[in-house]
């Protein structure tokens, strides 16, 4: 009887299967996420390295120049997609509004407010509470009249010191 040894044929097997695996993914990812062009980048900085020499407007403008109003970026670790152009940015911001509106969750923000804070608050029925409240109690005419005299007492200590 012919014994063939399982593990090594189970190890193979298992590869085979992950890779198949992975092949679907990064080709159903490539599908769903099709990113503008942009210019060759370093691993660990990206293209950091083409706006430190010069100017960063200036180099923005000119990699704008050859890779078009729409162009991908990848600064550090974080993937940018820079608009340059005002026509595009006016139609980006009115036709997809809502996926831009959310920020990055960031753990310290969490942590030092207490995940209660509307300056990190994520898009939606929450933060707009927030914001009905902060215009209502904080910022009517009332409330900011009422410090009035704590304003005109802070910035006269700031043309003090200045002076």
């Amino acid at each position: 009887m012919l014994q063939v040894p399982l593990f090594p044929l189970f190890t193979w097997l298992s590869f085979l299967f992950i890779l198949v695996i992975c092949w679907k993914r990064s080709k159903a990812k490539g599908e769903i996420h099709k990113l503008p062009p942009g210019p060759w980048k370093l691993p660990l900085i990206g293209n950091l390295h083409q706006l430190v020499f010069s100017l960063p407007h200036r180099s923005l403008r000119d990699l704008a120049k050859k890779y078009g109003p729409i162009m991908q970026l990848q600064l550090g670790e974080v993937l940018a997609i820079i608009i340059s152009s005002p026509k595009v940015a006016e139609e980006v911001l009115k036709t997809h509004d809502t996926a831009f509106a959310n920020r990055p969750s960031v753990l310290a923000s969490e942590i030092v407010c207490y995940d209660s804070s509307i300056v990190f608050a994520p898009y939606g029925d929450y933060w707009r509470q927030m914001r009905k409240i902060c215009v209502l109690e904080l910022l009517s005419s009332k409330r900011v009249q009422s410090f009035k005299t704590i304003r005109e007492e802070e910035s006269s200590i700031w043309e003090e010191v200045q002076i």
